[in-house]
């Protein structure tokens, strides 16, 4: 019988997996950056840094009968290193209530798992979308060179579907042809669920057509601001060292603590294709 002292792994592979998987479903349901950024990696958990280059403004592809006109090629600008950060919180399975799970044959509680992964989930949508400046880490919202708007009232019907016809346009304007994506503040999300005046139509359903990689929204944000975004690994992505997992610690007191990890960092490689916005 395990020690309640013993450093051993207190659960078993069968438990071990559903531990895994009630951190993976909760963090995925919260996440929002990863619907709008691909993802580069796993590339291994020692990574530390990983190159992130600036695309410089490219003109149209070259016509040509043989292919023998000279272009600027993709890809030319300027790279810079990027640190990988940890993104954690730890959490707690107590020996007794792992005990008491083993004695009624019945599921160990993972409630405090789900609470670690859902803040964890919340951290990496704040780096996503407002970078980290300890880290020298821009996010879309405060990338260098993005395009910015000022949006009107959206409580009057109408004022949100204009607003970012402009922001498309603006976009389009800069060789960025989407398809996009807009991510907001939950307060700016349900000025959006109202009837579209003259339609029988909800005025977020006019904007997805416009915004057909999704409508999102998000608490990282600040109130009264979001962005439109023209999505594609060649715009940014999120390179991932390690993914989201858990470790154990080792036995602390008889009971048994775990931590929620991933390693990872956004990368906005064309800050042209971002258009964020506030009031």
């Amino acid at each position: 019988m395990l020690s309640a002292f013993s450093d051993e792994m207190p659960l078993s592979d069968g438990e071990l997996e559903r531990l895994q998987g009630v951190i993976v479903d909760v963090a995925r349901r919260q996440m929002v950056g990863r619907r709008i950024l691909e993802v580069y990696g796993p590339l291994g958990a020692g990574i530390q840094g990983v190159p992130a280059d600036r695309f410089d403004d490219v003109a149209y592809a070259e016509v040509d009968q043989l292919g023998e006109e000279v272009g600027e090629a993709f890809g030319t600008g300027r790279r810079v290193q990027l640190t990988i950060p940890i993104l954690y919180k730890d959490f707690i399975l107590h020996w007794r209530d792992i005990e008491l799970a083993k004695q009624l044959e019945t599921e160990i509680d993972f409630s405090a798992a789900a609470g670690a992964a859902s803040v964890v989930a919340a951290k990496e949508d704040d780096l996503i979308f407002n970078g980290n400046e300890q880290f020298g880490i821009e996010g879309l919202v405060n990338a260098t060179g993005r395009l910015t708007h000022v949006i009107e009232d959206w409580t009057e019907s109408g004022r949100a579907y204009s607003d970012v016809v402009q922001m498309t346009t603006k976009l389009v304007e800069n060789a960025q042809f989407g398809p996009y994506a807009m991510v907001v503040h939950p307060a700016l999300y349900a000025k959006m669920l109202r009837v579209h005046q003259g339609t029988n139509v909800l005025e977020i359903e006019h904007i997805r057509e416009l915004v057909t990689a999704g409508v999102f929204q998000s608490p990282v944000l600040k109130e009264n601001t979001g962005l439109v975004v023209s999505v594609g690994r060649q715009n940014f992505d999120l390179a991932v060292a390690e993914d989201l997992t858990f470790a154990y610690l080792g036995a602390e007191r008889m009971n048994f603590p775990f931590r929620v990890y991933e390693c990872l960092v956004p990368r906005v490689k064309r800050p042209s294709a971002i258009c964020s916005f506030s009031s």
